[in-house]
């Protein structure tokens, strides 16, 4: 393996920021478990692996032979902890291909569940329901106006490894939910309101249901919430929770593990 040249460097510099990652559609992968699951779901294609020299991922034998598959380079220590986006440096980072959009047509032949963030701007929270979506085998991934970055390195990391293993669109929701009800899909909007009932009340519903999450803070986008919408909350068993409401993140794996059921 050869060392990293000084334009590589400058690259994985600039891709800490969302307008590279556009401008090169590439994105990085930081973490050996996490790493190891991309290569293993082939759902991104990698393009370079980095190893930090001093942790020594490049001499063991699994390493050695995804090296080969891909290019493979190495970082000195220091290098490696500037261009890495975690306080404790793994050793092994993949630049990856970041994966075209889908289409909402190809989206809306499918039958499932489609999940869709409204302004949901936490990277964790992002990354925990990427991870959440795809092991309940949703559809696809809407990403509304506000949302974080799907390729933000803090997102990345908290998929664990799933980035890229379900379809994504980016776009103003208002429109894409449009277009999906045109073509039979049910949305159901996650929100404690008045006009909310108990997603565990909804017995019977479509194989096309859209789910959508809204922001941390003030919630779904009023514009989104129309009468032939259902608005859906995850209730309480105890009649005075000590708590206002859930994580979005822990939420939309409840309703996801609801909906899936």
């Amino acid at each position: 393996m050869r060392t990293a040249s000084n334009r590589q460097l400058t690259l994985l510099r600039k891709l800490n920021r969302k307008k590279y990652r556009v401008q090169e559609q590439l994105f990085i992968v930081e973490g050996g478990r996490a790493v190891r699951q991309v290569a293993e779901n082939q759902s991104v294609r990698i393009k370079t692996l980095f190893f930090d020299k001093t942790r020594g991922y490049q001499r063991e034998e699994e390493w050695k032979k995804r090296a080969k598959k891909v290019e493979g380079v190495i970082l000195d220590e220091a290098h490696f902890a500037e261009v890495s986006d975690t306080d404790t440096p793994q050793g092994v980072l993949a630049l990856c291909h970041m994966p075209e959009e889908a289409s909402i047509e190809s989206i809306s032949r499918n039958e499932g569940i489609v999940v869709a963030l409204d302004a949901v701007q936490d990277p964790g929270n992002v990354g925990t329901i990427i991870r959440t979506a795809s092991w309940f085998g949703a559809r696809a991934l809407l990403s509304g106006k506000g949302t974080v970055d799907l390729f933000h390195p803090k997102v990345v990391r908290s998929t664990a490894g799933a980035t890229g293993t379900i379809p994504h669109l980016n776009g103003g929701l208002a429109t894409l939910l449009q277009a999906l009800e045109e073509d039979s899909w049910e949305v159901l909007l996650l929100n404690k309101g008045a006009r909310s009932v108990p997603l565990a009340s909804l017995k019977s519903r479509r194989k096309k249901t859209v789910l959508v999450v809204g922001n941390e803070g003030h919630g779904i986008d009023n514009r989104l919430m129309t009468d032939n919408r259902h608005q859906v909350e995850i209730s309480s068993p105890s009649p005075q929770p000590p708590v206002e409401s859930l994580n979005a993140a822990i939420a939309t794996s409840i309703a996801l593990y609801h909906l899936s059921n």
